[in-house]
């Protein structure tokens, strides 16, 4: 009945770390087997129960993500070679959704510093020019 989904795939799924389009095609075929949703239920019952695969762990714990200060050291081109290519593979290859909302996140307010710090430029030059004309 359509694409098969791993037991890594499901266990992504309850964690909400798989890819808009991943999530989309898990959520319509659930609509349509209740097989899938039985298996949803049963990785949810085992995770109560405290069962945890290794996989599991470094998911929900994000072990693999970069946290927010590496992100602006990415950004700021301030890593070393290896640990800046890490990160641009999991931004880029992996598409955590996390990380790279947390990257869009640095970079609009980076923008939103950059405007506003032009425009207070702008308001004191304004403000100043008249103090700065030459003399005749």
């Amino acid at each position: 009945m359509g694409q098969e989904f791993s037991q890594s795939d499901l266990e992504a799924y309850l964690d909400e770390g798989l890819s808009p389009d991943e999530m989309a095609a898990i959520e319509d075929r659930l609509r349509n087997d209740p097989e899938l949703g039985k298996k949803l239920v049963q990785i949810h019952g085992r995770r109560d129960a405290g069962i945890h695969t290794l996989g599991e762990i470094w998911r929900r714990h994000r072990l693999t993500c970069p946290n927010r200060e590496q992100l602006v050291m990415y950004l700021d081109q301030r890593l070393p070679a290896e640990e800046s290519k890490y990160i641009e593979f999991h931004l880029n290859q992996v598409r955590c959704r996390l990380c790279v909302a947390s990257y869009e996140d640095i970079c609009i307010s980076r923008q939103d510093e950059d405007d506003e710090t032009g425009s207070r430029q702008q308001r004191i030059l304004d403000r100043s020019s008249t103090y700065l004309k030459r003399p005749d």
